[in-house]
């Protein structure tokens, strides 16, 4: 059943939603949009950018603080226990301005760098995801970060100091029926003289049980003097006509405060507006080219402490005569552990730092890191979990009250499978960056398979595209991928050999884009529809991102003299492992199931094969699909529970 309050939107309307909220222009230089176009400019990324002191001393200052404070003052056995985040923890955390990491020290706020905000959510995770969940919500996403990108001076001295010290704030986007397609987005705005009237429900916002201020994304309608489209709005959580119909249950996260809002008849003053109308898409995505980084953080917290106990238990445990860290089956799962976490802080700490230096566009870098963080994450603690064994799948309370460490492997697993959806599902990241990865192509030859365009246009277009192709084409048959000598800096005597890795890089970053073009050629209009193959086109592109990533950081430990010989060792177990999965990922473009999935699919929706779903009992009982989401005043008591 579908919410009646839902309008119907065309593919090719929803398309072009979708594209009028990218950032149009690339007036900075991106090392991960130069891969995808056959150009390894390693000068972008190396030497590794290193923050400044003040910067350092600043935040690990802080640091110190925070992890004391998790140490003593967060238990996350409790957290898990009682689904719930003590309302002294989070005062707690207030009280040491966790709150205002990113804000600036003007409005409160501890004016931390992305690469120490990132820091402090991975120390906060590690302890409790729940915890990095709802600092990340509230400062990632939420009101802090879009005020700081296109707040006005008022909204910024109004709300600010706000959010640094005492209130929480959540990002209201999705609805019962609309996730990712925002084109049929309901909720609306309604000019009324200097306010809005906002009519809608909004589905699974995080922090939105506990939260003082939201930032909500509504359509306003068009009319005179009103341009109109999806708008952003600051409001007052406890505003007249917002009510939190729903606390929501999850697999894991257990602790966050994740609800259904509803929206009746809710006075904003047009002052709350952030930007114009119709700009309420765009910010959330500019928001979100940083904010996509808290997810890494995390992700990187999850794969240290996989490493950590997986080492300690794998030492611990023996089978047949030896730990079983030295069984080749186990072995093979701790390396890849190792190998995997030391790239994907080399993936986080180069992308927060190239974002807090503002020289480099980092939308598909940010858009890579989290999309790649979130499936190794989640492949790490699986392997922890099989590492485990039987203990793995066993509650850390079960170990405990039998008198074993208390190691929460399976919480961990379920925790981290929310990393694949949160921020932009894995299939979704897989458009997002494909639509950017190609954007030099559209720019020039967009217009050739645009059905819509006219012949003259198609013309043009063409002529555009055959100068860029003549001067493109030609530079991906050769380059210093192919010579033995180069990348030499990183062949130091006494070291692992990563040059190799990085001709390795370069070599496939021209196969990555052949393989493009020639699919462009083949399919033309019809590329949008080829998933699949998108699908791999990004992955090779996140794994050759990583494997450059963390050679340059292997290399500025090296030189900094700080675990130099052990980097250069994990690096070069890490691409090894990579280049396998690159050539696989190769392999599928062209050899894969692609067409006979369609097919099977066609039969399952059109119920050719309902005959095999025999045999079996459906525990999910009746009810729609889908809540309704009509507009109207709430029918339940209001759940919202502020923290004081």
């Amino acid at each position: 059943m579908t919410a009646p309050s839902v309008r119907p939107v065309s593919e090719r309307e929803a398309r072009q939603v979708a594209e009028a909220a990218r950032e149009q222009d690339w007036k900075k230089p991106s090392f991960a949009k130069e891969l995808f176009l056959g150009r390894f400019r390693l000068d972008l990324i190396h030497p590794h950018p290193t923050p400044a002191l003040e910067d350092v001393r600043r935040g690990e200052e802080f640091l110190a603080k925070l992890r004391h404070f998790c140490e003593t003052r967060i238990d996350p056995a409790r957290i898990e226990r009682e689904a719930k985040i003590p309302d002294e923890t989070v005062n707690g955390l207030k009280e040491l301005g966790a709150l205002g990491m990113k804000i600036d020290t003007k409005y409160g706020g501890l004016g931390l760098t992305s690469v120490y905000y990132n820091k402090a959510l991975a120390v906060v995770g590690s302890v409790s995801p729940a915890v990095g969940a709802l600092l990340s919500a509230h400062q990632s996403i939420g009101v802090p970060q879009p005020l700081k990108l296109f707040g006005t001076q008022q909204q910024k001295e109004t709300f600010l100091p706000r959010c640094a010290r005492t209130d929480i704030s959540a990002f209201l986007l999705t609805e019962p029926d609309v996730g990712s397609d925002p084109a049929r987005l309901a909720t609306s705005a309604v000019p009324d003289g200097d306010d809005y009237i906002l009519d809608g429900v909004k589905l699974w916002t995080t922090n939105g049980v506990v939260a003082d201020l939201l930032v909500v994304m509504a359509r306003v309608p068009r009319s005179e003097g009103h341009k109109g489209g999806i708008t952003a709005f600051v409001v007052e959580a406890t505003a007249e006509g917002v009510t939190v119909e729903q606390r929501n249950a999850f697999m894991g996260l257990r602790g966050i405060e994740n609800g259904v809002t509803r929206f009746h008849q809710v006075r904003v003053p047009a002052a709350n507006r952030i930007g114009p109308e119709g700009s309420g898409l765009k910010i959330a995505l500019t928001t979100l080219n940083t904010g996509r980084l808290s997810i890494p953080a995390m992700c990187v917290a999850g794969g240290k402490w996989a490493l950590k106990i997986a080492r300690e238990w794998s030492t611990a445990r023996e089978q047949w005569g030896k730990p079983i860290a030295r069984h080749e089956a186990v072995g093979s799962k701790i390396s890849f552990i190792a190998a995997t976490t030391f790239a994907l802080e080399a993936v986080l700490d180069l992308s927060g730092q190239m974002a807090d230096e503002s020289r480099n566009d980092i939308r598909i870098e940010a858009a890579l890191a989290k999309l790649y963080a979130s499936e190794m994450a989640w492949l790490m603690t699986d392997e922890l979990v099989q590492i485990r064994g039987g203990r793995g799948y066993e509650s850390a309370a079960s170990l405990a009250a039998r008198g074993e460490r208390a190691v929460p492997a399976e919480q961990m697993l379920r925790d981290a499978r929310i990393n694949r959806i949160f921020e932009g599902s894995t299939e979704i990241m897989h458009l997002l960056i494909a639509r950017e990865a190609v954007d030099a192509h559209l720019s020039v030859a967009g217009d050739l398979i645009d059905p819509e365009k006219s012949l003259g246009d198609k013309a043009r277009a063409g002529a555009r595209a055959g100068g860029f192709y003549a001067r493109w084409l030609p530079k991906l048959v050769t380059g210093p991928g192919q010579l033995p000598r180069t990348y030499a800096e990183f062949r130091p005597a006494g070291h692992r050999d990563l040059a190799t890795h990085l001709r390795y890089v370069e070599r496939s970053s021209r196969k990555l884009a052949r393989s493009t073009f020639y699919a462009m050629s083949r399919w033309q209009g019809r590329m949008e529809t080829k998933q699949g193959f998108l699908g791999r086109i990004v992955d090779i592109g996140a794994e050759l991102f990583a494997m450059s990533a963390a050679c340059v950081r292997a290399e500025r430990l090296r030189t900094e003299g700080e675990h130099g010989a052990e980097a250069y060792e994990l690096a070069d177990a890490f691409c090894r492992q990579a280049r396998i999965r690159i050539e696989e990922l190769f392999g599928r473009l062209w050899t894969n199931t692609d067409e006979l999935d369609r097919k099977v699919v066609s039969g399952v929706m059109s119920g050719a094969y309902e005959w095999l779903e025999a045999g079996i009992l459906d525990p999910s009982g009746d009810g729609p699909w889908i809540a309704d989401a009509t507009p109207g005043p709430a029918k339940t008591d209001n759940v919202h529970r502020p923290i004081r």
